[in-house]
């Protein structure tokens, strides 16, 4: 059965600003944990095609793949798709986000299956990417809300 993964949190800042961060592509390896770098090889309107390139996992292998992203700010989504699979058969993600009282909600939906010969299967992948969602959304929440609360005190000041 094909893999499926939905994660939320929500972030105490701006709409705006959650969508700025989040889709500066070129600013991930500060924002994600997980990211060595990233490569943007092409845009065309709200289409970004980019290779990332992970940190060493624990046995030292370097992960590394293509895909392309399409932005959509004024319905508060992304959708993204790997084009260089990798281990995955597919790998299809869709961001959601809207303003609630008090800041944005982030929603990460992804829908995949694994090649006969990936290193995990549908299950374990979905609790990789389950566990690592969480962390990485954390994460992203914490530098969010310190970003927004510098910007508050500078106005301030």
């Amino acid at each position: 059965m094909p893999g499926h993964t939905e994660n939320d949190i929500t972030i105490a800042a701006p709409l705006d600003l959650v969508w700025d961060i989040t889709n500066d592509i070129e600013n991930w390896p500060q924002l994600f944990s997980e990211y060595a770098s990233v490569e943007v090889l092409s845009r065309e309107g709200d289409k970004t095609t980019f290779r990332l390139t992970m940190h060493p996992d624990d046995n030292g292998t370097v992960w590394s793949w293509v895909s392309e992203r399409v932005v959509d700010r004024k319905n508060r989504s992304v959708r993204a798709r790997r084009v260089e699979t990798g281990p995955f058969a597919h790998m299809d993600i869709h961001w959601k986000y809207a303003e609630i009282p008090g800041g944005t909600s982030m929603h990460w939906t992804q829908d995949f299956a694994m090649k006969p010969d990936a290193p995990v299967d549908d299950k374990g992948m979905t609790e990789l990417i389950n566990r690592n969602s969480r962390i990485q959304m954390e994460l992203i929440r914490d530098r969010i809300e310190q970003r927004d609360r510098e910007l508050r005190s500078a106005t301030v000041s």
